[in-house]
């Protein structure tokens, strides 16, 4: 860890701020990372993932979410988000819609004192891979919440109206938040309601939902991301406050990316242009992929440094699977 790195760690206690020190805790695990301490990376996520350390309280446990009647499953995951604004490459109205959110959730209380609506219902549409999640939990973090990550496969029950109850206490310990909901593959609840294939049950759980977000005006931020925004009945769209788009890259974007992933790395003689025109079209993920199978080649094989074939094999490897 440079001493860089250790100051601000330092500095960050001192002044009691959570959201720096998690920052600058996971820029030292990457770095760990990079320099193939595996084994140490490991044990610091762990202790990241372990809960927030206060040094009145002790660990702060985070809330356990609620879980569904029959079986007693959890309907989310609720953890430290580990992901920030400075990990995404987006493009700038999406980068500047998503700081503009983190700020105005900040203030809150000032918006409500002024009798201004908030924006607490936001959907995020686009492409498979293209940063939503990860942008729900960057979000998360840049306004230091919990993301809350909805479980479908628990949520959506084969008990008549098991789903809406399930539904119902998601929305409740959303009300007594703060926190970042994310209900991810929101399709598979927003369905069309006219959908001929669908039988009644899931046009009730859609009807159900409606009034519920409807009525929702609760202490945390509830995203939906969808891949198949086509596939959402026209009734959910307004009762979301927002909606933001999330385009596959350009080849700017999948150049910077490129050189994100790899910054830990010495990137001489790389064709970092070649492998960016190489990958044109495919999203987010793809690119991330073509990274994360160079360094691994390179941990495997115990060298230091990325080779220009590593990044040729890596692109060849990405683009033979389907995205």
């Amino acid at each position: 860890m440079a001493g860089r790195e250790l100051k601000q760690l330092f500095e960050a206690f001192r002044n009691g701020d959570e959201l720096a020190f998690r920052r600058v805790a996971q820029r030292v695990i990457e770095e760990e990372e990079a320099k193939q301490h595996l084994a140490l990376a490991r044990d610091l996520k762990k202790i990241m993932a372990g809960g927030v350390h206060d040094s009145v309280q002790g660990t702060v446990q985070l809330p356990a979410p609620p879980t569904d009647r029959d079986n007693d499953w959890p309907l989310a995951e609720v953890r430290h988000p580990s992901r920030y604004f400075s990990d995404l490459v987006l493009g700038q109205e999406t980068q500047d819609l998503l700081a503009g959110l983190a700020e105005e959730v900040a203030r809150w209380a000032d918006l409500r004192s002024a009798g201004v609506p908030r924006r607490k219902r936001v959907l995020l549409y686009g492409p498979p891979g293209c940063g939503k999640t990860s942008a729900a939990e960057a979000l998360a973090a840049e306004v230091d919440r919990p993301i809350v990550v909805v479980r479908l496969d628990a949520v959506i029950s084969s008990y008549l109206g098991e789903t809406a109850s399930n539904l119902r206490r998601l929305i409740e310990y959303a009300t007594d938040g703060p926190f970042v909901v994310l209900f991810d593959e929101f399709d598979a609840l927003g369905k069309v309601r006219d959908d001929p294939t669908e039988h009644g049950e899931i046009k009730r759980v859609v009807n159900a939902f409606l009034q519920m977000l409807d009525a929702y005006d609760g202490a945390s931020l509830v995203l939906a991301a969808t891949n198949h925004e086509q596939l959402l009945d026209p009734a959910l769209w307004r009762r979301f406050d927002d909606v933001i788009e999330f385009p596959r890259p350009t080849v700017h974007q999948t150049r910077k990316l490129l050189r994100l992933r790899l910054r830990y790395l010495s990137k001489r003689g790389l064709d970092i242009e070649g492998a960016a025109s190489e990958l044109r079209g495919l999203p987010h993920a793809a690119v991330e992929a073509a990274a994360h199978v160079a360094m691994r080649r390179v941990v495997v094989e115990g060298r230091k440094q990325i080779r220009p074939s590593d990044l040729v094999q890596a692109v060849a490897d990405v683009k033979r699977r389907p995205w």
